[in-house]
């Protein structure tokens, strides 16, 4: 305790007890040298700091002798039943223990909340008082690259095999299949709930969903018959689309195509960029603006992507038949709660609001990072002959935390067939590492 404490009279505001001053507001109204009739509690920081905007910083998860979850405790809490071995731990992150002796097992309504998303998913967990969790998942949208990666060596691979006939009549698409980034995205979403259902008695769950109307969005006055006539519906090709878009103009130089001079068809985002074949990322040009634009790194304006919106349209309907007595909310609600109750925009305080928050006590929102779990990466052989693929799973992955002398450090990975990890820009033998903790597939940031 400190030693001002012993300090009983003291200038202080009555309205602001948190504050650790010896003024108050009247001050700023008039010259006086001290506020008569206030008196305070100590001048301790852990004395009436009430009004936290924060929330608290952590909570201890519970879970009952069966397995089944229970009210979260506070630490101090959870340290007193570890301390009485009345508990044990089960996981470090999220922190979770769980009770060696049968408990009434008397648990609150909690309620969930999703901001579904295309590249951030937010989450929210509450109760009738305050919030138990919530925070946000940053999705790594790394999918279609590895799969591009993976598709370039496996066809130099196969290019150096002897001929043998192709397979392509073969392949059969499964019902309600999904492209595997969105499924990925899809199934990230199903394990958050997953997760937390393990960890809190959730009784309900609210999916903010959302249906775009795409053609509307590009052209507010299309309607009817408009929907199944596209942008190239009356011409030949695409090349003739185009001319007809700009007027028999070049996008570049916006002069007019002569009748010997050749034109050009132009993407304006890279195939390399991911950029589509759809008539909004073409462009057309002159042959030499072609070349020019390339020699000088010139970009055209890209038009507006539209996966996000065409993703939140494919995974809506697929949320019903996956989640039980599943919840939806829709964008505009959320809007107009958020602003009633004053709240910042942000994704795990959309959540809030999702889930029904009104005047909760606010948990410390934490941020997860979504990782690649296995590390199968092609790689050179030590003595540089032809291209080796590891398919060698190492016990230790980046950014699984380990113990060495007592201390807890980040691994950033291992290398030397697994027998040493790098931590800190450090070489160290696995010999050294006392334990280990593995984050799977969610990290915190």
């Amino acid at each position: 305790m400190q030693q001002l404490a012993k300090r009983r009279k003291t200038n202080t505001p009555t309205d602001a007890p948190q504050v650790r001053s010896n003024c108050g507001l009247p001050l700023n109204k008039e010259e006086t040298l001290s506020v008569a009739g206030s008196k305070t509690s100590a001048n301790n920081l852990e004395v009436d700091l009430h009004q936290h905007t924060g929330g608290p910083k952590a909570v201890v998860y519970v879970l009952s002798i069966d397995g089944l979850p229970l009210m979260p405790c506070n630490q101090a809490k959870a340290r007193k039943l570890l301390k009485a071995k009345k508990a044990c731990v089960v996981t470090c992150y999220p922190f979770t223990v769980q009770l060696n002796f049968v408990c009434e097992n008397k648990v609150q309504d909690v309620h969930m909340g999703i901001d579904s998303g295309f590249k951030n998913i937010g989450f929210s967990c509450i109760s009738a008082n305050k919030e138990l969790a919530s925070g946000t998942v940053v999705l790594d949208a790394k999918t279609s690259d590895r799969l591009t990666e993976r598709r370039m060596y496996r066809r130099g691979r196969r290019n150096k095999l002897w001929y043998r006939q192709p397979r392509f009549l073969n392949r059969k698409k499964r019902d309600g299949w999904l492209p595997p980034s969105t499924q990925r995205r899809y199934d990230t979403h199903l394990k958050i709930i997953r997760e937390f259902k393990k960890r809190l008695p959730i009784t309900s769950v609210t999916i903010e969903v959302a249906n775009f109307d795409i053609p509307k969005i590009e052209n507010p006055t299309i309607e009817g018959v408009e929907y199944q006539q596209g942008d190239m519906y009356g011409y030949q090709n695409m090349r003739s689309y185009l001319m007809a878009r700009e007027k028999g103009y070049c996008q570049l130089c916006r002069k007019a195509f002569s009748k010997g001079d050749p034109s050009h068809i132009h993407h304006c985002k890279e195939r390399s960029e991911a950029g589509s074949n759809r008539a909004k990322n073409l462009a057309i040009l002159h042959k030499k603006c072609h070349e020019k634009l390339h020699k000088k790194g010139l970009k055209l304006p890209a038009p507006r992507s539209y996966k996000p919106n065409t993703y939140m349209a494919i995974i809506r309907k697929k949320f019903w038949s996956d989640i039980p007595d599943l919840k939806v909310s829709y964008g505009y609600i959320t809007f107009v709660k958020r602003i009633e109750l004053g709240l910042a925009k942000t994704h795990y305080t959309d959540a809030f609001v999702i889930a029904g928050g009104t005047m909760q006590q606010r948990h410390h929102p934490i941020d997860i990072i979504q990782k690649h779990k296995n590390n199968r990466v092609l790689q050179l052989n030590r003595k540089g002959y032809a291209p080796s693929i590891r398919r060698q799973r190492y016990a230790i992955q980046p950014k699984d935390l380990v113990w060495i002398d007592g201390e807890r450090k980040a691994a950033t990975g291992v290398h030397c067939n697994g027998s040493r990890v790098i931590i800190e820009k450090k070489s160290i033998t696995i010999k050294n590492i006392q334990k280990t903790f593995h984050f799977g597939t969610f990290t915190n940031n």
